[in-house]
């Protein structure tokens, strides 16, 4: 197991990589695993970039995000020109059926609701958002309704799990309840976890993906 102190010049060192964060400052505190994160950015993008950079450091398995967004003068915007610009991003986007969702903002803050059929719909739809000026964190309320009836099939997600080389020999058990799907057991990194939920996401008919992975690192 990394010590305290290494894990916290990993989690730097990742940051530092990132062009995007190259002129940021941020505080890494490091505790048993857990990251925690401060400083101010000028934009969501990029404190959505330093958690994901710290996520990905190998020993880390929580990232507790303390940044703060501080936008410049380009970044000043109105709620109503936030959602505008919203609306816009989506339009040019062929993955999200943007006549389905319906977005709210308040001081900045972005809400999406609505009902999709898919999953990578939902996470598109809330990516498109990260980029536009003004914005200072995303909510998605969007519910997923599946048109498939056919039973979700056990096997197949298994299967497909046992294919990615990031989470073959990993002990990851799946259960399904009707359109609804529980991960179970232990993974080594937090990015694993995130791998095996969207796998999961991916298999047809699936409405809810509850994911109880664990990350365990070995000693």
């Amino acid at each position: 197991m990394k010590t305290n102190q290494q894990l916290q010049k990993d989690v730097q060192d990742a940051m530092r990589w990132e062009p995007l964060l190259t002129d940021a400052d941020f505080g890494v505190a490091a505790q048993n695993g857990v990251i925690t994160l401060t400083g101010t950015v000028d934009s969501y993008s990029k404190k959505l970039e330093a958690e994901n950079a710290a996520k990905n450091v190998a020993g880390v398995k929580a990232v507790a995000e303390e940044i703060i967004i501080k936008h410049g003068d380009f970044g000043n915007k109105s709620d109503t020109e936030i959602a505008a610009a919203v609306l816009n991003a989506w339009k040019w986007n062929w993955e999200v059926p943007d006549e389905r969702i319906n977005v709210k903002v308040e001081k900045g803050w972005v809400t999406l609701e609505g009902e999709l059929r898919w999953n990578y719909q939902r996470e598109a739809a809330k990516k498109a958002v990260r980029n536009v000026a003004g914005v200072m964190g995303v909510s998605s309320n969007i519910k997923i309704k599946s048109e498939i009836t056919d039973a979700i099939e056990k096997k197949d997600i298994e299967s497909a799990l046992e294919r990615n080389s990031t989470i073959d020999e990993l002990g990851i058990e799946v259960d399904v309840s009707g359109n609804g799907l529980i991960l179970k057991g232990f993974v080594n990194s937090i990015y694993a976890r995130d791998q095996a939920e969207q796998i999961a996401w991916n298999a047809p008919g699936v409405e809810t993906v509850n994911n109880n992975l664990l990350v365990e690192y070995p000693n």
